[in-house]
């Protein structure tokens, strides 16, 4: 914010009439536009890119630890944060380019994807720093392996959907699927803890076809990779092959199937939590899109029933901010503008794609309880915390 606001004073006390009457004596006028040009494309960058929100977010909210707080602007989907070894969290999710001015009909729409995993970085959760694009397709395994298919499609249909950050043996790993130019995944490992280049992929072409791919490592260090709903593979320690054939691990009872997409598995309390995301009515973009958990004592099972974690909370990541509280990040899904509080309860959601959330980035509280040897997860925002009447399955 002290970078953009510099950005702001330079900008006024370049461009004002007199300095700019000052600066006609002495520059050819081509320079002085050309330099207001310049600045002005820099102010515009920082207002797109900056942490600012239009909802005031504080402190309180984060320590009250029981509503939805809204601490970024900007279109988004599938976010996913992590904390670095460094004490920052970092943030990043399915983005348009960075260089895509977002306009006012981009808001609630689907959106025009890029190929950029997008960074932003903040100690408190509150404020966000941009630190930009540190990996593109241009970085990962298939732009070598597939260099036809780049080069017959345009940048403009290239895209990253859901991208992660891990910490995997001390360095900063990139996962990822794609739809285009190429279908296929990346798992791409930096050289340090830091988002930047350069990067190795070392699995090479083994990553191959992964519908939203995600890593766990646990506690002996072995590194597994879970994809689908759900599928998992154990990698070796470098990370250049997979020790296993792939399992499908799910819940027991009725649903085999945790979610069918946005799984991932956290460790709490010795045991496993495998999340995934479906939508209520079990129809695609019908009712309303949710986060379902189970958990075992191996992470190849067996896993308990299905349970819900939080509605319209589909592919979002739970965390743990400085305090330990648990968190779940949400983002816009809908086919229309986000409902209100009072008008969600008041109407059927079960004939379109609806949502609470404001477009940009949402942090859920939830509620975590370690009761009988086993672990419940539920969201404490009350209108996130029960399933609707149009919920395919009831839960208890």
């Amino acid at each position: 914010m002290k970078k953009l606001r510099s950005y702001h004073l330079f900008f006024e006390a370049i461009c004002s009439k007199n300095n700019l009457l000052n600066l006609g004596n002495r520059l050819p006028m081509r320079l002085i536009i050309l330099l207001c040009l310049i600045l002005t494309n820099l102010y515009s960058y920082g207002i797109e890119h900056s942490s600012v929100s239009k909802h005031k977010v504080t402190k309180a909210d984060l320590a009250a630890h029981n509503r939805t707080v809204h601490v970024k602007d900007g279109w988004l989907r599938d976010p996913y944060i992590v904390k670095s070894p460094d004490g920052n969290f970092y943030f990043t999710g399915t983005t348009q380019l960075s260089t895509r001015k977002e306009l006012p009909e981009d808001k609630y729409s689907p959106g025009h994807v890029g190929y950029e995993v997008q960074v932003w970085k903040s100690k408190d959760l509150i404020h966000w720093k941009y630190i930009g694009t540190p990996f593109t397709l241009k970085d990962g395994i298939w732009i070598q392996l597939q260099a036809a298919r780049y080069k017959e499609r345009s940048e403009d249909r290239w895209r990253i959907w859901a991208p992660e950050l891990h910490f995997i043996n001390g360095k900063l790993t990139v996962i990822h699927t794609s739809p285009s130019p190429f279908e296929g995944a990346n798992l791409s490992v930096a050289a340090g803890i830091k988002p930047e280049r350069p990067w190795t992929n070392p699995l090479g072409a083994k990553v191959g076809i992964r519908h939203d791919p995600s890593l766990f490592q646990d506690d002996d260090g072995t590194t597994w990779m879970i994809w689908s709903g759900t599928s998992i593979a154990s990698l070796n320690k470098d990370l250049t092959d997979f020790t296993s054939e792939p399992i499908s691990i799910g819940p027991t009872g009725a649903f085999k199937n945790v979610g069918y997409e946005g799984c991932l598995i956290k460790k709490i309390a010795r045991k496993y939590v495998l999340f995934g995301t479906a939508w209520s009515t079990g129809k695609g973009r019908k009712g309303t899109y949710n986060l379902y958990y189970a958990t075992a004592d191996k992470i190849t099972g067996p896993y308990s029933e299905r349970r819900f974690a939080g509605r319209f909370l589909g592919h979002g990541t739970p965390f743990q901010d400085n305090k330990g509280r648990w968190w779940c990040t949400a983002f816009f899904n809908g086919n229309v503008p986000p409902l209100s509080r009072d008008e969600y309860k008041q109407r059927d959601l079960s004939d379109n794609a609806y949502t609470l959330n404001e477009q940009g980035l949402n942090l859920v509280p939830l509620d975590v309880t370690i009761k009988n040897n086993d672990v419940f997860i539920h969201a404490a925002d009350p209108d996130y915390a029960n399933p609707g009447p149009e919920e395919v399955r009831k839960f208890d």
